[in-house]
């Protein structure tokens, strides 16, 4: 009974301890609420050790007598209350010793929760200060934003009430651009008209200068060109030249003949060495004439082989005077464009054996005829003839490669290659003003005559001895016409030649007339070299009369020039056909 007294009384002590023990670490394992994770740690640690310790005294105090006496004499204890009392102790110590780990990890966990505490303090310092820097900079923009609101809400205002008002400043302002408009219009009117009262008379100025420029140098102007020797002509014995030049005057040429010196004066002689481009700057200002209302006549005379075709037509890498002559329209067209409306037309004709032809139709074997316009201009007309409005210089090669194509050519003993016939090729220049209402229209006549040799040096039989006789009667009808208009004739007979008639407009009045006059240097060719030369000072002598151009102000017609009054000088120097 004492026994199991004191037993009781010693598990009653146990139990006590273990209470104190469960009640210590249960109040120690209180961890802060900011540390979840690391309480959960420590809590199990604790229910370990607690849980251990609890099992083993619950195994001692539910195990049987003769157990723990074994227990006893294996530990070589007198007693069972002393072995109990050692393992209580022992556990005890292992209790002490697992609550001295818990406190300093308690205090580990504690330290680590006030740093983190700290950092989280600081960090939400920091943050804190930022978020107020950011709402003090919030409300400054608030600020500007409240006042460019209040900005735009009185621009808004403004602009409303100038939207309201703007129909009537509309109003008001077109009213007012429009009468200043007047005002402007009514000045530049003014100051326009001035400038065109002073752009008409500076233009008739020019014309008139010009006009009297060339009729100082003559309404009919002769210049004489050598061709050159050939080399087929130097290799011959016969190729000492006959012509000689004045190195002072060149409008001088001198002939030997049989130990006699013969003197021509003409208006520009051309020497063998002249070249296409110097001979062209020299008929140009008549170019001109054309565009101002002027009917004016280029034309090649000489024998054949004289160099006639190459003066007028050239070749492709030096054209003559045809060519140069239409490009030269073009660039004045084209200077005057912005105040001048021109439109060129271009025909070819042949008089081939008194008939004419033309030679940019599609039939060039039907013969035409020279009439009087029925508009009642009094200017000739060729009914049925072929015009062609050129506006480039492409054009112009086209029509030229159809003349050529068609034109009719024969051998003579002269010259393998010569024209039988006379080709004319007839530019028109129309043009029109629109700020003055004039109206103009001129007429170039550019004409490569046919070989003026004689028939028995030409020797021509047959049909090419009918083609000479016609050659030189139209040419002989040429020097009638230049006669009468020397003599004053009240009748001049253009109509004795189809030429002649042709060219009536060219030849009278205020028409500007150059004779190009071709030569060759050879004493082979000297008789029809001074028949050739003699011509040429008798068309010299002849001055046209003053007669009113083919212009027309603001769009009148003028009458059909007349043939009667002429001025001639010098003497009539008969020609040997």
């Amino acid at each position: 009974t004492k026994s199991s007294s004191s037993k009781a009384a010693k598990q009653n002590t146990n139990h006590t301890r273990l209470a104190r023990t469960r009640d210590r670490w249960s109040s120690g394992v209180r961890l802060s609420s900011n540390n979840k994770i690391k309480k959960q740690k420590s809590k199990k640690r604790v229910s370990f050790f607690f849980f251990f310790y609890k099992g083993r005294l619950s195994k001692m105090e539910s195990a049987p007598p003769s157990c723990a006496a074994v227990r006893c004499s294996s530990l070589n204890l007198s007693s069972k209350p002393s072995v109990f009392m050692c393992q209580i102790l022992v556990y005890e110590g292992e209790m002490e010793r697992a609550q001295g780990q818990l406190e300093v990890e308690m205090q580990n966990l504690e330290e680590e929760k006030n740093r983190e505490i700290e950092e989280a303090f600081l960090r939400a310092e920091s943050e804190m200060k930022a978020v107020h820097e950011n709402l003090a900079g919030v409300r400054m923009k608030m600020l500007s934003l409240q006042r460019a609101l209040r900005t735009l809400t009185n621009d808004y205002k403004c602009l409303k009430r100038q939207v309201q008002d703007f129909p009537f400043m509309l109003d008001k302002a077109i009213t007012e651009a429009k009468q200043e408009i007047c005002l402007v219009i009514g000045e530049v009117s003014s100051t326009n008209q001035e400038l065109l009262r002073k752009y008409k008379r500076e233009m008739n100025l020019r014309k008139k200068c010009h006009n009297e420029l060339v009729r100082l140098k003559g309404n009919i102007r002769v210049f004489c060109r050598v061709r050159p020797v050939s080399q087929e002509e130097q290799d011959s014995t016969d190729a000492k030249t006959m012509l000689s030049f004045d190195s002072d005057d060149d409008a001088i040429l001198y002939l030997s003949n049989k130990g006699k010196i013969m003197t021509f004066e003409l208006d520009k002689v051309f020497p063998p060495q002249a070249t296409q481009e110097e001979v062209f700057q020299e008929v140009q200002a008549l170019i001109t004439s054309c565009i101002d209302g002027f009917n004016v006549c280029i034309f090649a005379y000489g024998q054949t082989g004289s160099g006639k075709t190459y003066t007028m037509e050239g070749v492709a890498d030096d054209p003559g005077i045809n060519q140069r002559a239409l490009r030269l329209l073009f660039s004045e067209v084209t200077e005057k464009a912005p105040d001048w409306d021109y439109k060129i037309s271009v025909s070819m004709v042949e008089i081939y054996n008194e008939t004419l032809r033309d030679l940019l139709g599609e039939n060039p074997t039907d013969k035409l005829d020279i009439k009087m316009n029925p508009d009642g201009s009094g200017q000739l007309y060729v009914p049925g003839l072929t015009n062609f409005t050129v506006q480039s210089p492409e054009d112009i090669n086209r029509v030229f490669e159809l003349g050529h194509m068609n034109r009719a050519t024969a051998c003579t003993n002269l010259n393998e290659h010569s024209s039988r016939s006379h080709a004319l090729l007839i530019i028109t220049v129309s043009g029109f003003n629109s700020a003055t209402g004039n109206r103009t229209q001129g007429k170039l006549n550019l004409v490569d005559l046919a070989g003026s040799e004689r028939i028995g040096k030409s020797g021509a039989e047959g049909s090419r001895l009918r083609e000479a006789q016609c050659i030189n009667k139209s040419l002989s009808a040429l020097g009638d016409v230049i006669n009468a208009l020397r003599s004053k004739h009240s009748h001049v007979p253009f109509r004795n030649s189809r030429l002649t008639y042709l060219l009536q407009d060219s030849l009278s009045g205020d028409s500007k007339t150059l004779m190009m006059v071709q030569v060759s240097p050879l004493p082979a060719n000297m008789s029809e070299s001074v028949c050739s030369l003699k011509f040429a000072q008798r068309v010299r002598s002849v001055e046209l009369s003053s007669s009113s151009s083919r212009r027309h102000e603001n769009s009148s017609t003028s009458s059909s020039p007349t043939h009667d009054s002429v001025e001639v000088t010098g003497e009539f120097c008969c020609c040997c056909w």
